[in-house]
């Protein structure tokens, strides 16, 4: 691991500890350090990664957050992983998970997952250790509601990895696998955008994200190779998906490709963003059966829209009133209105300032929305009306190589 903090400042900081104590008069003349500050790591593609896919970035980046206006000023960057192009940080912030998007971590061509452990005053990772994700190239994982599995959706792997968290944190060998099949899908969607070139994978399953639902009782993911959702629960004893009884997975269009959800508050409603068709599928969700129920499907890209776009990122408000996605190859943040019975309206499509952005996150205090631009190595800034859901560009760009990823912590 490396850092952009020397060990003579470490030491230096160390033998300050131990000095003379300042006169009041000195001491209250020193820049005071904050109660909290905002951190901000960030992940992407390193030259270790998935087959064609190296990237420019060294690690995982970790920034400080400036709350006033939006912008991160860099602390440290740890290097000794390869392509972490996913981090999740634990509800009580003391671990951060980290995939490797990689197909090369051991014999059989898995991916891998790093734990953490968080310094919750300096925001610092300690390693603690490293295992199989149970697939290749792992895309996504998330914690379970519970606390006590990691769940990872392995990409070309097609499968699901449930991993448990041990008491110190580390993770143990995955307790259960799930691969997926089913028949070839086509590359492209009927209602595509107008002119649309790009193709998504459908040689075989893809399982692009993982995630319970806001109670916790059932586990779903999204398989952009297959076009289905799938629905299981966790058996928290054994660490084993066991299949919906009522609705194993719901068929989205062909060719779609289903990559990310997200649900509302309540669990209620659940909004699927289709990767190859730039479409959000608004459906609601029995949190009793499980059963996902489509409402209504609406464009990422606004009528006027012709060309070739690949949609990314799904993100809800804090308080729920507004979702947003971003577009690739359009370079587009897409925000829509949500109404009282859950239904979308497209409000504003507006320029993401950069290129191939692709996942996005908001600050923990909701003022600020964050994307990772790939192609442009940057992270760009918007400052959100909560009243509104505008966007308005801070013109703050963060240099961060490859980038696809952020985790945010407010220390203590």
């Amino acid at each position: 691991m490396k850092s952009n903090l020397t060990r003579r400042a470490v030491i230096a900081g160390l033998a300050m500890a131990g000095a003379p104590a300042l006169s009041r008069r000195a001491a209250a003349e020193l820049p005071q350090p904050p109660h909290s500050r905002t951190i901000c790591y960030i992940g992407g593609y390193t030259q270790h990664g998935p087959p064609g896919g190296s990237g420019n970035g060294q690690g995982i980046s970790v920034f400080e957050m400036n709350t006033d206006n939006g912008s991160l000023s860099p602390l440290m960057t740890y290097v000794d992983i390869a392509s972490p192009s996913f981090l999740v940080i634990s509800q009580d912030s003391r671990y951060l998970y980290a995939l490797s998007e990689i197909d090369d971590f051991n014999a059989n061509h898995e991916g891998c997952v790093t734990a953490f452990s968080v310094n919750r005053k300096s925001g610092e990772l300690t390693k603690i250790n490293v295992m199989r994700s149970g697939g290749a190239i792992p895309a996504h994982l998330s914690i379970h509601h519970s606390g006590k599995y990691v769940m990872v959706a392995n990409y070309m792997g097609g499968s699901v990895g449930i991993l448990p968290i041990r008491p110190d944190g580390g993770l143990g060998d995955p307790t259960d696998v799930v691969k997926n099949t089913g028949p070839r899908m086509p590359d492209r969607a009927s209602d595509n955008p107008p002119g649309n070139f790009a193709v998504s994978d459908h040689s075989g399953s893809h399982v692009h994200m993982v995630a319970s639902d806001p109670s916790g009782r059932f586990v779903l993911a999204c398989d952009a190779g297959l076009d289905r959702v799938y629905v299981w629960t966790l058996d928290l004893h054994t660490g084993r998906l066991v299949p919906d009884a009522k609705a194993p997975f719901i068929n989205m269009t062909p060719g779609s490709a289903p990559r990310h959800f997200a649900f509302n508050e309540k669990g209620t409603m659940i909004y699927i963003l289709g990767e190859q068709d730039s479409k959000v599928v608004a459906a609601t969700f029995n949190a009793q059966t499980g059963e996902i129920v489509p409402q209504q499907t609406v464009s990422t890209v606004t009528p006027h829209f012709r060309g070739s776009s690949l949609a990314a990122g799904i993100l809800l408000s804090p308080n729920g009133r507004y979702l947003y996605v971003s577009n690739r190859l359009g370079d587009s943040l897409a925000s829509f209105h949500v109404n009282d019975d859950g239904t979308l309206n497209l409000v504003d499509e507006i320029w993401m300032h950069a290129d191939y952005g692709r996942s996005m996150m908001f600050d923990p205090t909701g003022s600020f929305l964050f994307c990772a631009n790939q192609r442009s190595d940057s992270v760009t800034s918007f400052r959100v009306n909560a009243a509104t859901g505008e966007l308005q560009f801070t013109w703050n760009f963060t240099p961060v190589g490859s980038p696809t990823t952020f985790a945010f912590l407010n220390t203590i």
